[in-house]
């Protein structure tokens, strides 16, 4: 098999209407688009959902419930990557983080999350409300311990 030689299954591709090409063609003189319209005319149509000026079923149908914004649980996100340059044994908390400047504080966080981004070779105890599979196995694969705040 050489590179030149690949095409496409037989059947595979279609080849594009040539319109307005002669009455022999099948899609000569109106181009398939019929007598006049809104729908022959260049431009013409509607939008997706018009439904003629009858009230479109989008709005018809009634609204059921919203996602509270206040509800959210946002987490302050910290990398493995993030904590390579922590001198071993320190403990790593979100006040830690927070204090140096190793993430951005998140507005109503519910505590701190550490995924597995990067690598870790020092021994950390870590405090968080959530790991990563990835960045759990990393922390204690290093000596450190990986403790989940409830």
């Amino acid at each position: 098999m050489r590179i030149d030689t690949l095409s496409p299954a037989e059947g595979a591709r279609t080849a594009s209407k040539r319109l307005g090409r002669g009455i022999g063609s099948g899609l000569g003189k109106t181009s398939g688009k019929g007598h006049k319209g809104q729908w022959a005319r260049s431009g013409g149509g509607v939008r997706p959902g018009f439904e003629g000026g009858q009230m479109p079923l989008a709005r018809r149908v009634p609204i059921r419930g919203f996602n509270n914004k206040n509800f959210t649980r946002r987490y302050v996100i910290v990398n493995l990557s993030d904590l390579s340059e922590v001198p071993a044994g320190t403990t790593v908390d979100l006040e830690y983080v927070l204090a140096n400047k190793l993430a951005k504080d998140v507005k109503n966080n519910v505590g701190l999350k550490v995924l597995g981004g990067g690598s870790v070779e020092s021994a950390l105890t870590v405090k968080a409300a959530k790991f990563s599979a990835s960045a759990k196995e990393a922390i204690e694969k290093a000596g450190g311990s990986a403790e989940v705040l409830s």
